[in-house]
């Protein structure tokens, strides 16, 4: 019942939120304080609240407990795998472009792709005058260009990359396995644009 209450007894002394449990405003407060109490006990991370470092002890555990029902593959938290399901099995488009109409799965597809229709490029070197559309390619830029940053090398060939997410992609080539599955016929592929590129050969028949 506490949750359809307007009015919230417990108000945090430093800014205007209000909470229906004590427990609650202790810690929010954390955030003002900068209090982690909860600590990795194998790594230097820390966290506010318990559940953040259990969701955390899934990096060095490799627990995935969260599985997709349409396909292979399976996450260590549940909006990973919420974002995954959308992404890969879904069609919905919420978010439209007011500019063309144009139609994305994400907030952040989106507003990546207003920014070609402003120009906004909001991430700058800090060696040199470059700007970019996005923190990928300031990344990239920054590995290539100035030597900053890590690159994620494959095990197999030695091949170097700039995001982990295209590592990971590289080393299921090597590994042969192909986690998604078109809804239309047997044929399988690696990553989901692999995928989406097969299912217009489906749309065009």
């Amino acid at each position: 019942m506490r949750m359809h209450m307007e009015d919230k007894p417990y108000k945090c002394s430093l800014c205007d939120k209000a909470f229906i449990r004590l427990g609650s405003v202790r810690t929010h407060m954390r955030i003002h304080t900068g209090d982690k109490p909860y600590k990795c006990s194998l790594c230097d991370k820390a966290f506010t609240q318990s559940v953040s470092l259990n969701k955390h002890m899934r990096v060095h555990t490799g627990d995935r407990p969260y599985k997709c029902s349409l396909c292979d593959k399976s996450f260590s938290q549940t909006g990973h795998l919420q974002t995954h399901k959308l992404l890969v099995h879904s069609n919905i488009r919420p978010h439209q472009c007011p500019h063309c109409r144009k139609q994305y799965k994400t907030k952040g597809q989106l507003t990546i792709h207003v920014r070609i229709h402003t120009g906004a490029k909001p991430y700058s070197c800090r060696h040199c005058s470059d700007r970019f559309t996005t923190l990928d390619q300031l990344k990239r830029h920054l590995l290539k260009s100035h030597n900053e940053g890590t690159w994620f090398t494959c095990h197999i060939c030695q091949k170097k990359f700039s995001h982990s997410r295209d590592l990971k992609e590289h080393i299921l080539r090597h590994e042969g396995v192909k986690p998604y599955v078109c809804s239309g016929c047997p044929r399988r592929f690696c990553t989901a644009a692999e995928l989406k590129h097969h299912q217009f050969t489906h749309l065009c028949k």
